[in-house]
């Protein structure tokens, strides 16, 4: 008897079915912001009596190095605040979250290295010269001496969402509700709403909370698929790698960038025609990641 393609899920799911009542879901959710707000508020709190203000508002941003990776890190306070909804809401350890965190990083690697592999053959094959040149950002040097905070930072904004989404509201959503429409729809929808950023994207404000929607779908699927976070971590670390260490739209998030794209998101009509491009490489990437799930 064959496995159908979501048994896999039930690794995550099980330690939930304890306790799968809605309210604590909504209840940890609550918590999580709560902590999250407080340790941020914190954090600036700090920041304030230590640096200029100009720098301090400048985190909003994060269009210089320290910036972004104060900001960037910040997102280990989702982590945090995950942690101990799940231990006092659902009583549930935070690897249960994640998964058996050695499946895990054998996971995310084997997804990794395809996921580059992939990347150098896009960039190595033809077809050549279809954009306009990047300009460049910083300076080799001090994005080589960057890279490695640059990577740790990365890794922790990008499995802190994975942690929240595809993890904790996911999985509490499978707990009480079988059909994937649900418990993959419900966090994709509020994935996407979260990033719906009018004033950044303009016109292509849709278009990117769509993107970020279908994202977070893959994602739960490829979660669904290995029964860790181990793959949508990777997936998602990957993306972002590209699009915040290697070349960013000037502007936002662009502090730890090599190169940035000749144009920004103000040029609508331009970024509409890169976006059809990045969804046909986000479905090229999952299926990449799908095939090195086989088992």
């Amino acid at each position: 008897m064959t496995r159908r393609a979501y048994d896999w899920h039930e690794v995550l799911v099980a330690p939930a079915r304890a306790y799968p009542q809605l309210w604590r879901l909504i209840s940890g959710l609550i918590l999580i912001g709560i902590i999250t707000l407080g340790l941020n508020a914190s954090l600036i709190a700090a920041l304030t009596s230590m640096m200029p203000m100009e720098w301090v508002i400048g985190l909003e941003t994060g269009s210089k190095p320290g910036q972004l990776l104060v900001l960037l890190m910040a997102f280990g306070f989702v982590t945090i605040a995950v942690a101990v909804a799940a231990r006092n809401l659902q009583h549930r350890t935070f690897q249960s979250v994640i998964g058996p965190y050695g499946l895990a990083l054998r996971q995310f690697w084997r997804v990794f290295w395809r996921l580059l592999a992939l990347m150098v053959a896009v960039f190595l094959l033809p077809p050549y010269g279809m954009d306009d040149p990047m300009e460049p950002n910083l300076s080799v040097a001090v994005w080589l001496m960057l890279l490695p905070l640059s990577l740790g930072a990365l890794l922790i904004q990008t499995s802190a969402e994975e942690i929240l989404f595809r993890g904790y509201m996911q999985q509490a959503l499978a707990a009480r509700f079988s059909h994937p429409a649900i418990w993959i729809g419900v966090p994709s929808l509020l994935f996407a709403f979260g990033h719906y950023l009018p004033v950044q994207a303009g016109e292509n404000a849709v278009m990117v909370a769509l993107w970020a929607g279908l994202f977070g779908m893959l994602s739960a699927d490829l979660t669904a698929r290995a029964g860790t976070l181990g793959p949508a971590i990777a997936v998602h670390f990957f993306n972002n790698l590209i699009a915040i260490l290697i070349v960013s739209v000037p502007g936002n998030l662009s502090g730890l960038s090599l190169f940035l794209l000749p144009y920004g998101m103000d040029d609508t009509d331009v970024m509409r025609g890169w976006l059809m491009v990045d969804f046909a490489m986000m479905v090229v990437c999952w299926l990449v990641a799908r095939l090195a799930l086989r088992r």
